[in-house]
């Protein structure tokens, strides 16, 4: 599936993604694909995002993503302050603070 994450100042990622989780404001979830349409808001914290393959260049996001804690090289973070998602055809586009 695809996932956008756009900023106000830039689009911090665009690509191709097995499963994303999200800081909700009820609580963290997931979505993978073929996942029903969704739209949510999202609240601080960071969204684990499981890259689908491992040819991914972080130096040029200068500091706006972290690897995962674990040794998986596909899983990265991104900071966000809040914002909202949208799911809908495994297309995902996160508008974020």
């Amino acid at each position: 599936m695809w996932l956008e994450v756009i900023t106000p100042e830039k689009k911090m990622f665009e690509g191709e993604v097995d499963a994303v989780r999200f800081p909700g404001i009820d609580g963290s979830f997931q979505v993978l694909r073929g996942h029903a349409p969704i739209i949510s808001s999202l609240t601080e914290g960071k969204i684990k995002v499981d890259l689908a393959n491992h040819e991914t260049d972080f130096d040029e996001f200068s500091g706006s993503f972290e690897p995962d804690d674990s040794s998986n090289s596909r899983v990265i973070r991104i900071t966000i302050s809040g914002g909202v998602m949208e799911m809908q055809n495994d297309k995902i586009i996160v508008l974020a603070d």
